[in-house]
């Protein structure tokens, strides 16, 4: 069976457990329990199993909670994230997003980018600001998302969601990114999956 299918079942199951954990009574729950269902995509290790499902391990805590409010209300679309997050109160959604921004930091081996391409990347973020959110290591903060060593997958598709409003949870990030050329897209997700700032970050007692 090829590595495809078998990620394919992978999805299917994950999915299967995400419907069955929407009928049980979250209360009765650990923490544990109520997050062994993102292990489906998002990764038993921290790292998704397909590259474009979002790290969420050592995620800011905030943002994820945002997202998963706007899931539940549908501010945000996803066949699977939206009936998870509909069974979600919000103790549950900020119980989570405190457990997985405590969660270490996954390297996902990207390398880092050309000199060519981290350029292109700064001239666009000198353009657009990316770092008056980000802050200067794109660690984020907050409600503001870490994008240093997001897989780059991950990052292409949300710019390019944000750029055609697909995504259309943040009309300031759709604004920023109908302002950006698709080839500087594509040089800021190569530019900020190869960021490695976690030895940086410890150093600031992140």
């Amino acid at each position: 069976m090829s590595g495809k299918s078998n990620s394919c079942i992978s999805g299917i199951v994950g999915l299967a457990a995400a419907v069955s954990v929407c009928v049980m009574p979250l209360h009765a729950q650990t923490i544990e329990e109520k997050t062994r269902v993102c292990a489906g995509c998002h990764g038993a290790n921290g790292k998704p199993i397909d590259k474009t499902v979002p790290t969420i391990w050592g995620q800011q805590a905030g943002y994820i909670y945002i997202e998963l409010r706007d899931f539940k209300r549908g501010d945000r679309k996803s066949d699977i994230m939206q009936p998870i997050a509909s069974s979600l109160e919000r103790q549950d959604m900020l119980d989570i997003a405190e457990y997985f921004s405590k969660k270490p930091w996954p390297d996902l081996g990207q390398p880092r980018a050309s000199k060519e391409v981290s350029a292109r990347a700064l001239d666009a973020n000198r353009s657009i600001g990316c770092t008056g959110c980000h802050l200067d290591h794109f660690q984020g903060d907050g409600t503001v998302p870490r994008l240093a060593g997001v897989s780059q997958e991950y990052l292409s598709k949300q710019m390019a969601d944000f750029r055609n409003r697909a995504r259309g949870n943040n009309p300031g990030m759709s604004d920023l990114m109908k302002a950006t050329s698709p080839d500087a897209i594509t040089a800021l997700a190569q530019y900020l999956a190869g960021m490695q700032i976690d030895q940086y970050l410890a150093g600031q007692g992140h």
